[in-house]
């Protein structure tokens, strides 16, 4: 960041308020995009209602990473600075925009899936991904298939999750919003789903896991705004750089 650029950050961060900042400034509106400075305000505003020891938000999709976040919160729970972790589940897609309007200090995020441009990331794991299939279909038999077939088993649509906005893209599959009730319909053979590999540890009885063959690797990462001065956010990342 550049010492401009600085300077109007900490002006937001000492008005409180982004057209209070460009006031005391002498300009229009600061020279940064517009989305960042509301984000610095919005988590300035939460800082000062909390106080110093205000908890860090963490946002990440439900059901997706669960035992890489609760290593994650276990090991940080016992730095000696640690601060309460706010964990904020959400659909897919929708913690990258968290983060940058925000309402999210720190996210999990998961390339190829989600956009990291404009974040500071340390990678966590990289991963093959698999399908989970209801135990007894047909496609459980398989030993191995291609991310083709996989999205071509004709009772079994792979599911369709919202937009930013609530809507949904079209498609077969049913419209949902978190894994939990993804998996109960997966069980009931009314979908199919392709998953990082590492969700098999957490899978119960009635799904099966079908390895895929040329699907993307997943890298999970921690990002966080590259202007963030939280103590608290540089902690919880030094403790994900150890896990």
């Amino acid at each position: 960041m550049e010492t401009r650029e600085l300077r109007y950050f900490l002006a937001v961060a000492e008005e409180s308020h982004v057209g209070r900042a460009a006031e005391r400034l002498g300009m229009a509106q600061p020279p940064l995009s517009l989305a960042a400075v509301e984000a610095a305000e919005r988590r300035t505003r939460r800082t000062a209602a909390a106080g110093a020891r205000a908890p860090v938000i963490l946002t990440a999709k439900a059901g997706a990473s669960s035992e890489l976040m609760a290593k994650l919160l276990d090991a940080y729970a016992t730095e000696p600075d640690a601060v309460d972790v706010e964990v904020v589940l959400s659909p897919p897609g929708h913690q990258a925009a968290m983060l940058r309007d925000g309402r999210a200090d720190v996210a999990i995020l998961h390339r190829p899936f989600d956009d990291t441009s404009g974040f500071d990331v340390d990678p966590l794991s990289v991963e093959d991904q698999v399908l989970i299939v209801p135990a007894g279909h047909p496609a459980s038999a398989r030993t191995e298939m291609t991310l083709a077939e996989a999205t071509s088993i004709a009772d079994l649509p792979l599911p369709r999750w919202p937009h930013l906005d609530g809507t949904y893209p079209d498609g077969p599959g049913p419209e949902l919003r978190d894994l939990t009730q993804v998996l109960q319909l997966v069980r009931l053979g009314r979908t199919a789903l392709v998953l990082p590999e590492s969700a098999r540890a957490n899978l119960r009885d009635g799904l099966a896991v079908v390895p895929l063959t040329d699907a993307p690797q997943v890298t999970t990462v921690i990002a966080w705004p590259p202007h963030s001065t939280s103590p608290a956010v540089a902690g919880l990342v030094r403790t994900a750089g150890r896990l």
